[in-house]
Order: structure tokens, then C-alpha cells, then sequence
């Protein structure tokens, strides 16, 4: 397939590149690079030999969308493009409204006007809030507790109003955990701006010397050392997923909401741990009080993917420290790694 990746420059939509462009699909890249890196496609195209088209553009731009989409005919859409930070989210909620919900209306109706009609969308396990009980299944009610969360659930409800019109063939919602992880060439990787929002990356910068210790907000909760405990998800592996659903929709024309994580928990010292045995850097961990809205235990039960995809997770945390640190590492000049 042809197929255009919305957002496509950035952390998970240029691994998800990588692996389409790996299994012989052509891929087309729409970004407008506030949150990605501009070498981005040419490193993919030094990883996978393809040369990607590359359009910059914002996905509330109907007229260039669509333009884009006559110009270049796609089989599907994989709709990486939005904000994704909860802290920002709060403070700026009208921002997160245009980018997240907006923009995806216009992405949608740009699709229509060019004739597409299937969809892959980023999704979060954020739409489940405070789960009942673990492992989370797709079927748990949704009870978002923040603005980014809200977006989420409103772009999956705007596409699965509009499959259920039968003006997309097929769609399918991705729910995905804690993504972590580089491509294991480190010519790609996660590049936050400014302090990052997520362990990983912030473990990362603590082991380069950027920051003095990681906080650790926590160590009273039920679980096995008292702190959080989520399910964290290599990068690749979801890519992996991006791949087989984008796939399964296009022979199917079928519509799903599906979980990706690997259906374990890892809590915040266990993936200090691994990451310190992984790499021989030591972390520094400071705790602190809990924050607010965080819970306890927070994981996938990940059966359908395999039921429908035929895909299960099969990096573990060490992998994902592995290559989360030697992106970090060639990116700050260290070369022991």
C-alpha cells in the first residue's frame, strides 16, 4: 500500500515508517515539525532505502491535506498528529481542543474529499482513567480524568461515528500503554522538548548527566516496592502492531478498538533497576509525594491484538533500556555504549 502518516516524523510515527517501509509499503509523511526533528526523514530513508515523500503541513490545513491526498493517492491514513502532554493539556485545554479534536475533523474531511476511507489512529489507555480492576481490557469503561485524555476519546468517537456511516471502510483505534524504546539502530529514537513528560526519556538524561536524580512521586502504593506500575511497551513493537492493524483493516474493511501493551506491569524502581543492569549507568532516585490522578497499577490485557493481528509484544524492559540508551547516548557524544 501507499499510505500517509500524519505526524509521521515523530517518535512513534517514524518507527512505524520504518517497519511499513521494511515490509514493502510506500510510505508519505505529513508533518508540520513543531514536536519532530527535520533529519528525521533522512534518516529514515538511510534505514529503509526508501525516500519518503515529505509534506509539511498542519493537519487543520484542509486545503494542503487534501491537495496532498489528490496529489499522491493513499490506501490509508495513520494518524499519528497531535499534542500529547496531560500537564500542558490542563493548562491550555483550548489548544489541545483545536490541535487534537479540530485537527482530526479536518483530517477527516480531507480524506473524504480525496476518496480514502480507512484510518489507523493513535489512541491512549488514558480514555480508561482509574480502572476497576487489571489487566485493562477494551471493553472497561472510559472515564477520562484530563483534558489530553478527553481528546483521545473524542477523535475515536469522531472516527467511529464515521465508520459507522460507512464513509470509512475501515478504521481502527489504537489504545497503547507506555511506549519506551528506540529503534535498536539509533538512527531514530524519542527526542522531547524541554524537561521530558515520561520515565523513560527522563531516566535517560539522569544517566547523561542532563539532571541530578530522577523523581520518583511515590513509594506507598499497593504493589511489589510501593511505586507505580505500568505496562511499558517497546517502540518498535508497537510499530510492529501499527503495521499488522493498518494491514488488517485494508484486507478486511473492518472497524476495531484494540489494546497494545504487553499485558505485565513494571513498577517505576523495577525499570530503574533494569535500566542501571542494562547499561551500567546508575540513576539517582529521589522520592517524592504522590501526584494527583496517579494510580496505582495500570496495564493491558493485550488478547485482542493477538486475536485480530496475530501480535504480542517481544521486547522486554531490558530490551527497551538497551535502546532507549544508546539512542540518548550517540545523540550526547557517549561512546561506551
Amino acid at each position: 500500500m501507499r499510505i500517509l502518516l500524519t505526524g509521521g516524523a515523530g517518535y512513534i510515527g517514524s518507527h512505524t515508517a520504518a517497519v511499513l517501509a521494511q515490509r514493502g509499503h510506500e510510505i508519505m509523511i505529513l508533518d508540520n515539525f513543531a514536536n519532530a526533528e527535520r533529519d528525521v526523514p533522512a534518516r529514515l530513508k538511510q534505514l529503509t532505502g526508501q525516500d519518503m515523500t515529505v509534506i509539511e503541513a498542519d493537519i487543520r490545513d484542509t486545503e494542503t491535506v487534501t491537495a496532498a491526498l489528490k496529489a499522491h493517492p493513499v490506501e490509508a491514513v495513520i494518524h499519528f498528529a497531535a499534542l500529547k502532554a496531560v500537564g500542558e493539556s490542563e493548562v491550555d485545554p483550548l489548544l489541545y481542543y483545536d490541535m487534537n479534536i479540530i485537527g482530526t475533523i479536518r483530517l477527516l474531511q480531507a480524506m473524504q474529499a480525496a476518496g480514502v476511507n480507512r484510518i489507523v489512529f493513535s489512541s491512549s489507555a488514558t480514555v480508561y482513567g482509574q480502572p476497576d480492576s487489571t489487566p485493562i481490557l477494551e471493553d472497561a469503561p472510559t472515564r477520562v480524568e484530563n483534558i489530553y485524555g478527553r481528546t483521545k476519546l473524542v477523535m475515536e468517537d469522531l472516527i467511529r461515528d464515521l465508520a459507522r456511516t460507512g464513509k470509512l471502510k475501515g478504521a481502527a483505534n489504537l489504545r497503547y500503554f507506555n511506549p519506551v524504546g528506540a529503534h535498536p539502530s539509533a538512527l531514530i529514537g524519542e527526542t522531547p522538548r524541554g524537561v521530558p513528560n515520561n520515565l523513560m526519556p527522563y531516566v535517560t538524561q539522569v544517566a547523561t548527566g542532563e539532571r541530578p536524580h530522577l523523581n520518583v512521586f511515590g513509594n506507598d502504593y499497593p504493589t511489589r516496592d510501593g511505586t507505580g506500575e505500568r505496562d511499558y511497551i517497546h517502540v518498535m513493537d508497537l510499530a510492529e502492531a501499527h503495521a499488522l492493524a493498518v494491514e488488517h483493516i485494508h484486507a478486511n474493511d473492518v472497524s476495531v478498538t484494540v489494546n497494545l501493551g504487553t499485558g505485565n506491569g513494571t513498577t517505576v524502581l523495577e525499570l530503574v533497576k533494569a535500566f542501571e543492569t542494562a547499561t551500567g549507568r546508575e540513576i539517582p532516585v529521589n522520592i517524592t509525594p504522590r501526584r494527583p490522578g496517579d494510580v496505582a497499577s495500570y496495564y493491558a490485557n493485550p488478547a485482542l491484538a493477538a486475536q485480530l493481528f496475530g501480535w504480542q509484544a517481544a521486547l522486554n524492559v531490558e530490551d527497551m533500556c538497551r535502546d532507549a540508551w544508546r539512542w540518548q547516548a550517540k545523540r550526547a557524544g557517549i561512546n561506551d555504549v
